[in-house]
């Protein structure tokens, strides 16, 4: 299992609507092959920045299966509107579990 990194920043005063998109997504992803959920985290230090972590069997079931379906056009339709900067996205696998 690998986890999707997407640091994404919106305008602030926009955070209540930009998370109501959010929970709105969910199921967009929650129906996603391969997908076993996910997460928005947001900034405590920088206000408007947010990451989202999802966790998915493997790259391609983010980059192929779920960028290439109809479910990527929806959640990027709820969301896109907000993105002050195209998201950074990275892919990470755990190396070591402390505890």
């Amino acid at each position: 299992m690998i986890k999707e990194i997407a640091q994404l920043q919106i305008e602030p005063d926009q955070a209540i609507q930009f998370e109501a998109a959010v929970v709105e997504a969910i199921p967009h992803f929650r129906d996603a092959k391969g997908c076993h959920g996910l997460s928005l985290e947001r900034s405590v230090d920088v206000p408007g920045a947010y990451m989202l972590v999802v966790r998915w069997d493997s790259v391609d079931a983010h980059m192929i299966d779920f960028r290439g379906s109809p479910a990527f056009a929806a959640w990027r339709e709820l969301v896109g509107v907000f993105f002050t900067a195209a998201p950074q996205v990275d892919h990470v696998e755990q190396a070591i579990d402390g505890f």
